[in-house]
C-alpha cells in the first residue's frame, strides 16, 4: 500500500555545497536522498514525487525544512529510520500525509538571522525593522525572479539579544529569494548609521526607483521551522538535540 509521508529535518548548510542537487557536488538534497534511497524509501525520485518546503541557499542552515515523497515502506520502518539515522542530515519528525501534499504549501515560515552585535543602535534597528512588517513590494529588499510577484506579507520580526548577537526571528507564510538577508543588510545599515530610516522607508514605499540595500552573509540565517495544519511526530529528545544543533552553527560563527 502507497502513502505519502512528510518528514522534518535539520542541516548545517556550510558543511555542504548548497542545497539542491548538482552534478559532483556534495549537497543537502543529494545526501538527503542518499540516507532515504540506501534505507529502502523508495528508489525512483520522480515516482515517489520528492519535494522539499525549502531550497535554501548555500551556507544557510535549517531546524526544521521539510520534505515529503511517496512510499510502500510501513509507517514504523520510517519511525524506525528516525530513531537510527546518524546521518549529517538530522532527520526528526515524520506525518502521514494526504496523497498530493506538497510541502511549499505551508501556513508559515520561520527565519532566524543571528546579527554580530557590534556597535548597533537598538533602537534604530528596531524602528526599521517594524517598517518591514505587513504587506509590501519587497522589488528593492529581494532578488525577485521574471513574472514573480514582489508582494509579500511579513506577519512579524521580533529582536532579542543573546551575548554578541542580536537575534532576528521573522516570520511569514512565504519569502522572496534573498529577501530576509537584503532586510538583514538593510537593518545593519542603519543600526551603523550607515543608512536612514527614511531611506528605507523610500524603498519600501517606491519600489520602481532601483536600489541596492546588498545582501547580507548566508552563513547566520536558519530556516528555523515550516509550519502546517497538522502536527508531526518526533523522536525523544529532539529539542535537545536541535538546540546542541543551533549552538554548534552558532559557535562557527
Amino acid at each position: 500500500m502507497c502513502m505519502r509521508v512528510a518528514l522534518k529535518f535539520a542541516y548545517d548548510g556550510k558543511t555542504f555545497s548548497g542545497y539542491a542537487r548538482q552534478p559532483g557536488q556534495r549537497t543537502i538534497e543529494q545526501v538527503l536522498l542518499n540516507v532515504l534511497i540506501e534505507q529502502g524509501m523508495f528508489q525512483d525520485v520522480k515516482i515517489a514525487c520528492f519535494r522539499t518546503a525549502s531550497r535554501t541557499d548555500r551556507g544557510v542552515s535549517a531546524l526544521g525544512n521539510v520534505c515529503a515523497f511517496d512510499t510502500t515502506v510501513s509507517y514504523d520502518a520510517i519511525i524506525a529510520l528516525l530513531k537510527n539515522d546518524a546521518s549529517e542530515v538530522f532527520l526528526y519528525g515524520t506525518k502521514e500525509v494526504e496523497p498530493g501534499f506538497y510541502p511549499r504549501h505551508a501556513i508559515r515560515r520561520e527565519y532566524r538571522y543571528y546579527l554580530q552585535n557590534n556597535g548597533i543602535d537598538i533602537e534604530k534597528l528596531l524602528c526599521a525593522a517594524g517598517l518591514f512588517t505587513g504587506e509590501h513590494n519587497f522589488q528593492n529588499f529581494a532578488r525577485v525572479e521574471p513574472l514573480k510577484n514582489p508582494v509579500r506579507t511579513i506577519d512579524a520580526i521580533v529582536i532579542s539579544e543573546r551575548k554578541d548577537f542580536l537575534i532576528l526571528d521573522f516570520s511569514a507564510q512565504t519569502f522572496l529569494w534573498n529577501q530576509i538577508r537584503r532586510i538583514v543588510s538593510a537593518l545593519k545599515k542603519v543600526g551603523t548609521g550607515i543608512l536612514s530610516i527614511e531611506e528605507i522607508r523610500q524603498g519600501l514605499d517606491h519600489p520602481e526607483k532601483k536600489v541596492d540595500f546588498q545582501v547580507a552573509a548566508s552563513e547566520p540565517l536558519l530556516l528555523k521551522d515550516v509550519v502546517y495544519d497538522f502536527s508531526f511526530n518526533y523522536v525523544k529528545e529532539y529539542k535537545k538535540k536541535l538546540l546542541k544543533f543551533e549552538k554548534s552553527i552558532v559557535s562557527s560563527l
